[in-house]
């Protein structure tokens, strides 16, 4: 008899016992499913964060500087602004030097990089792009007072040129002048900042400038400058476009997606024509 009604509490203790060991498992699926999940791709991370990281060079009007307000201006940035609004999150910039923007899209610092960058068969072995949203030509500027004049951009090779390193421009005059023997490498400047290429060209440490046509023009018209045109033309037939870690598909289709609407709404032209870029 007391055996028997210890074997019958002994159960009714494991059938309390196993309802608590249930209503945790359950509470512990119920957490699980709350609990944010961890992001399968670069996108979802964006979407998750509510913010995307670019990286960018502010230092080239008028495609992307700071005003007075040390605030991101420029038509790169508000392009990238209506991306990450259509995306449905907020953007963050990052000024860095243009030579350091697809090794920070590498290593993952930052989401993307914007800061029109031409879509290079040489950078493309390093990140990924979305589709251009720009395609436009190159400037070889030169002092005011300098009577420097040629059709042929080969010609750069008999002068002390500077541009700004990691540019389309750089691998043009490697590829073109400096690979072929055409150019002593001693003649080539390379800077950080296009603005330190403008500096030098003022002060007669160089002979010649080359950088985008837009920031060329404003260099052109700005009295402190007034720097002459010498030559323009395409050195490079890829097109503007944000670089993206490689591998990164959903990011990238997403990106493709809102600049091709904006492309055909209109928008990145009227951008374009209020920054002055033809």
């Amino acid at each position: 008899m007391y055996t028997g009604l210890k074997a019958k509490e002994r159960r009714k203790e494991m059938k309390e016992a196993t309802k608590v060991l249930l209503a945790v498992f359950i509470f512990a699926l119920l957490i699980a499913a709350c609990a944010p999940q961890e992001p399968q791709n670069r996108l979802e991370a964006i979407k998750q964060a509510g913010k995307i990281v670019v990286g960018t060079s502010a230092d080239y009007e008028p495609w992307e500087y700071k005003d007075e307000n040390d605030e991101f201006v420029g038509a790169d940035m508000e392009i990238m602004r209506e991306i990450a609004r259509r995306m449905g999150v907020e953007v963050e910039f990052q000024d860095l030097g243009f030579d350091a923007l697809v090794t920070a899209v590498q290593e993952g610092k930052v989401d993307a990089a914007i800061a029109s960058i031409a879509a290079t068969e040489e950078r493309k072995k390093s990140v990924d792009f979305s589709i251009p949203y720009y395609s436009g030509d190159y400037i070889v500027l030169a002092s005011a007072d300098s009577d420097i004049k040629f059709d042929d951009p080969l010609e750069m090779a008999n002068y002390k040129v500077g541009t700004q390193s990691g540019t389309t421009m750089y691998y043009w005059i490697e590829d073109n002048l400096l690979d072929p023997g055409l150019m002593d490498p001693d003649n080539v400047f390379l800077y950080e900042r296009i603005e330190q290429v403008a500096l030098d060209l003022q002060a007669g440490r160089i002979d010649l400038a080359v950088m985008d046509m837009e920031p060329g023009k404003v260099y052109m018209e700005d009295p402190n400058f007034g720097f002459v045109e010498v030559w323009r033309g395409p050195m490079d037939p890829a097109g503007q476009a944000i670089a993206i870690m490689k591998g990164e598909d959903e990011l990238k289709a997403e990106l493709d997606k809102h600049i091709q609407d904006m492309l055909d709404e209109g928008f990145i032209r009227s951008v374009l024509d209020k920054y002055g870029i033809e």
